[in-house]
């Protein structure tokens, strides 16, 4: 067989563990040639391609963001993409082709699978908001960067007490924030599931220091806002791609908390340092797990599924529950965060 792999959306650790499971896969189980695509869906309309085995893929497994490059474009907004990319698959003779993404990504190779196009999904994203897998390779890495993070404030502020508000990312959900918020023994998480009152954060903040504990740590997703008409909020931007341009909560939030409060407050926003870096062992296992298991259900005739870890398997199921809608914070993980809640 010959099988064509991409990498599209935002880059996260473990991408690079997938393209090299795929080949080790594919060319060792099962004597298969693997294309890859430069840059997501880009390189499928384009026909721009690389050949991969298994001596262009050594050295991989640690290594941070996708040696395929990676874009949010897609063939539904490029013209002609859809036959473009077609016609792609067709010259290289591809018998399936892996796509590695998130919702987004995922969606589009939903939409293409509906036209034909033998595709199988894997799930990316450090937001590990994807519904039908319990967890995707990246969030695991991002969390211990968050935490990494928010134990470093812990110190400083403690010896100028301050209160310290860290933005981590989080766009429509707060996993991130609630598990890294957990860990770190925040004393406040906002997340995008709960708006927050500010009047309720800067009370628990006084509550805090009244104690005779001079630091606070809040831990703010990037997509938290406020109840309606609590706070003044600047009117919302939007990108290229249509998405609302996020980031920037934690300095409200910020200037909101001193100016109520008084207290010395200061704000650390992580960005994308939580999509750089090596992956964790955690995540270089399971997206080796998704990769091997990509290559079988395309073998297996599996197309318009994907990979999912299910009850610590590898499952497939399929991609129209995958993007359905976002994954959402479990309500009980985020009543257990809300008990340490200072």
């Amino acid at each position: 067989m010959r099988i064509g792999v991409l990498t599209g959306g935002g880059d996260c650790p473990g991408l690079n563990a997938v393209i090299r499971a795929v080949v080790r896969r594919a060319e060792r189980g099962f004597g298969d040639e693997v294309v890859g695509f430069l840059d997501g869906w880009r390189g499928v309309v384009e026909d721009d391609t690389v050949s991969l085995d298994v001596d262009a893929c050594r050295g991989l497994l640690p290594r941070g963001g996708t040696v395929l490059g990676t874009s949010r474009l897609q063939p539904f907004g490029m013209q002609d993409g859809v036959e473009r990319a077609r016609g792609t698959i067709e010259r290289h003779g591809l018998d399936g082709l892996v796509v590695v993404g998130g919702e987004g990504t995922l969606s589009c190779a939903r939409g293409l699978h509906e036209l034909g196009f033998p595709v199988v999904g894997v799930p990316k994203t450090i937001d590990n908001d994807i519904s039908a897998t319990e967890m995707t390779f990246g969030f695991e890495t991002a969390i211990e960067i968050a935490t990494e993070a928010i134990d470093r404030l812990h110190t400083t502020a403690e010896s100028h007490d301050r209160v310290m508000v860290v933005e981590v990312m989080g766009r429509h959900v707060g996993h991130i924030a609630a598990w890294a918020g957990m860990a770190g023994g925040a004393t406040v998480t906002l997340v995008p599931e709960e708006p927050f009152d500010i009047v309720e954060v800067c009370a628990v903040v006084r509550r805090r220091h009244e104690r005779g504990r001079f630091a606070s740590v809040l831990v703010v997703a990037e997509g938290a806002r406020p109840i309606e008409g609590t706070m003044e909020m600047p009117e919302e931007e939007v990108d290229a791609f249509g998405h609302v341009r996020l980031g920037g909560i934690a300095h409200l939030v910020s200037a909101e908390i001193e100016h109520r409060t008084g207290f010395d407050t200061r704000v650390t926003i992580l960005g994308h340092v939580q999509r750089g870096g090596t992956p964790t062992a955690f995540d270089r296992v399971l997206a080796s797990r998704f990769g091997v298991a990509a290559v079988d259900a395309i073998h297996e005739g599996g197309f318009g599924m994907m990979t999912s870890l299910t009850a610590g398997e590898i499952l497939l199921v399929p991609l129209s529950e995958a993007v359905t809608e976002v994954k959402k914070l479990d309500s009980d993980l985020w009543d257990t965060a809300k008990v340490f809640f200072a």
